[in-house]
């Protein structure tokens, strides 16, 4: 038990591996998307065969979630700026407890715009089955 106590996640390191699992997130998603766009080189018909395979709920929720990766990355990145500047260095608790509000804040906006505007995503994942996201 001693040996997990050395080990206790600071807020600190906590934000430093967010971010770095966020930079690896986004890295991954640029490979999906270049291996997307790369169908683009095999005619319009291949190209279009994928994107319909990507048009479905499970896709739109992913998109949604890559949305909160990217907010995350810009707004502790942001953080991290301002350290590197030598801005807020002794508040840096409440300069993290600020991008975090205002990562989910802006996530939750761009959530509400993105499930609302592809037609009714939530109507049709509990007409496809998925009523019960248990």
């Amino acid at each position: 038990m001693r040996a997990l106590q050395r080990y206790r996640i600071h807020l600190g390191t906590a934000a430093w591996i967010l971010h770095r699992l966020s930079g690896l997130g986004l890295i991954l998603y640029l490979l999906l998307h270049i291996w997307v766009i790369h169908h683009l080189a095999k005619g319009q018909a291949e190209f279009d065969g994928i994107m319909h395979s990507f048009n479905n709920p499970l896709f739109k929720f992913l998109e949604v979630g890559l949305v909160g990766v990217i907010l995350y990355h810009l707004w502790n990145g942001l953080r991290v700026t301002l350290f590197d500047f030598g801005l807020f260095i002794e508040k840096q608790k409440q300069v993290f407890g600020a991008a975090v509000v205002l990562w989910l804040a802006t996530w939750a906006v761009v959530a509400y715009a993105m499930l609302t505007r592809v037609g009714g995503l939530l109507a049709a994942v509990v007409r496809a089955g998925g009523g019960g996201l248990s």
